[in-house]
């Protein structure tokens, strides 16, 4: 069975022309048009991912995502927003979002960003990555520094462990954008200088020393300061 979809969205226009995408591709869809009423039906029915609208009468979709993270549910979140504004975008990922798109929509492309959230949900073989003093365990999805438990969101995963099976390697900012987000992410977006913003924060918040490097004009490294 395919996954079960929560779209949040007060403009009936658009509810109607993603559930009809999303049911042709074969997902279940529900559909809540106010803040209260996704997170009622999201303990009701638990969702595989959720498109939630930015802007919502009632509460937010900022202040949706929030509780839906402060329970410590990792389902995917895709957030939809009208405004374009870098701080906005940031806003969402800060609250929790994985991933969003500026309306109009391009049905394709939310399609494949969809696809692309589902498949880090799939069952993966269970194991430990190291490298240095930092571990990663794919089954708890949960990081270690040394002692220091370091929990994750679902991007924050999805980028160390891409991360930690190539270390010393430099990967290029295209090559982390499509296995990790899934697509070719094209334009002056910042998401992913945002999200190793968050991975070293939680990595280094014990002073602890620096593992994940820039490298300028190519891209991002995972190594210790001796290996430079």
């Amino acid at each position: 069975m395919k996954a079960h979809v929560l779209i949040v969205d007060d403009d009936r226009h658009i509810t109607e022309m993603l559930r009809r995408a999303l049911a042709y591709e074969g997902y279940s869809v529900d559909v809540a048009p106010r803040g209260n009423e996704a997170l009622q039906k999201a303990l009701e029915r638990p969702p595989d991912l959720v498109i939630l609208d930015l802007m919502l009468p009632g509460l937010n979709g900022l202040e949706v995502c929030r509780r839906l993270r402060a329970g410590g549910n990792q389902v995917p979140i895709l957030m939809l927003t009208a405004k374009d504004a870098i701080t906005d975008r940031v806003a969402g990922l800060d609250t929790g979002a994985d991933d969003y798109l500026v309306k109009p929509v391009a049905l394709d492309e939310l399609l494949a960003r969809v696809r692309a959230l589902l498949r880090r949900r799939n069952p993966e073989q269970t194991e430990v990555l190291r490298f240095a003093d930092l571990a990663l365990d794919t089954g708890t999805r949960i990081a270690h520094r040394g002692p220091r438990e370091i929990e994750l969101s679902t991007t924050e995963y999805e980028l160390l462990q891409l991360f930690l099976r190539r270390p010393r390697q430099v990967l290029t900012r295209d090559l982390i954008m499509e296995r990790v987000w899934g697509y070719d992410f094209e334009g002056e977006s910042n998401v992913l200088e945002v999200y190793i913003g968050y991975l070293r924060g939680k990595l280094e918040a014990n002073e602890e020393p620096r593992l994940l490097y820039t490298v300028r004009g190519a891209g991002y490294v995972l190594r210790e300061k001796t290996d430079s």
